[in-house]
C-alpha cells in the first residue's frame, strides 16, 4: 500500500461491514491478512485502461493516493462487473500491487473482510484518522 501505507506502521481497524469506494479495507487471504483500498462494490463496472487509469461506472477516479498509474498484474477481462457482495480492491502500488486484478486474489468476499483501516498509531509523525 505505498506510498499510503509503509511497512512497520501501526494501524488500528474497526470492525465494519460498510465499505466505500476508497476505503482502505483489510481483509483475509490465504491466512494472511492484507490491506488494499476499495475500487468497486457490488454492481459497480470497472475498467483500467492500459495506462492504468481506473474507471468505476464509466467515469475515471481522481487518485491522488497513487504515485504511479499502471495496469500492473491483470488477468481479468475489463471491463469487469463486481459480483453482488464482493468487493474489488487495488493497492495504491499498482505496478506492483496484486490484487483484483488478478484471479489469484480476485473480489473479496463480504466475509473475509476484516474492516477499516481507522487510524494510525505509528510513526508518531504520521499519526491521525484516514
Amino acid at each position: 500500500m505505498t506510498p499510503t501505507l509503509l511497512h512497520d506502521e501501526l494501524i488500528v481497524c474497526i470492525k465494519s461491514s460498510d465499505f466505500h469506494n476508497g476505503d482502505i479495507v483489510a481483509f483475509y487471504n490465504n491466512n494472511k491478512i492484507l490491506l488494499k483500498r476499495v475500487i468497486g462494490v457490488g454492481g459497480d463496472i470497472i475498467d483500467i485502461s492500459e495506462d492504468g487509469i481506473v474507471s468505476r461506472n464509466g467515469e475515471p477516479l481522481q487518485e491522488t493516493y497513487v504515485n504511479e498509474l499502471a495496469l500492473g498484474e491483470c488477468d481479468i477481462e475489463l471491463p469487469y462487473q463486481v459480483p453482488d457482495n464482493r468487493i474489488f480492491v487495488m493497492g495504491d502500488h499498482r505496478a506492483v500491487s496484486i490484487d483484483s486484478r488478478s484471479s489469484a486474489i480476485g473480489c473479496i468476499a463480504e466475509e473475509n473482510m476484516i474492516g477499516k483501516v481507522f487510524f494510525r498509531i505509528m510513526p508518531i509523525e504520521k499519526i491521525g484518522f484516514f
